[in-house]
């Protein structure tokens, strides 16, 4: 749920940043704040895909992923499509172990919550290059997605 509500708080300031400094090249782990959604969104699906008992050989192509509203809707789609499949399994499918080929074709075999805290906390990393990226272009309105104030937003 905080993946959610975090990915969903960024999408929102990004539907106002101009196009010429969403799309803009610059240097960063991914060279535009669009290649950092992209990725954002492209392994949350892998992961899900993977927890699902799926391995993919290649990188997931979206027909709606060179628009920037593909792009912002795709990665809150994402973070929902997860929070939906995890909302239906119960506790001991957390703790339950999965098997999956990298990319590569190497096997591997995790625990789903370890994959969970895997998945949020690379959000959590490359949204924090999205803000950098946004306030080296001067753009004002930024938001805080840490973890206090979702948790804080829960008391309301």
């Amino acid at each position: 749920a905080f993946n959610v509500w975090a990915n969903t708080k960024t999408a929102e300031v990004l539907r106002e940043v101009p196009d010429e400094i969403y799309f803009k090249e610059n240097k960063s782990s991914f060279p535009s704040i669009s290649k950092t959604v992209l990725h954002i969104w492209g392994a949350q699906n892998i992961w899900l895909k993977r927890m699902k008992g799926e391995s993919l050989t290649a990188w997931p192509h979206h027909a709606d992923q060179d628009s920037k509203a593909g792009q912002l809707n795709g990665l809150i789609q994402s973070s929902q499509d997860i929070l939906v499949f995890i909302a239906s399994k119960d506790q001991a499918f957390l703790s339950s172990l999965f098997s999956y080929s990298n990319m590569k074709g190497e096997p591997f075999r995790d625990p789903i919550e370890d994959t969970l805290f895997h998945v949020v906390n690379h959000s959590t990393y490359h949204r924090g290059q999205i803000i950098t990226m946004l306030r080296e272009e001067g753009v004002p309105k930024v938001v805080s997605t840490d973890l206090i104030h979702y948790l804080r937003s829960l008391n309301k």
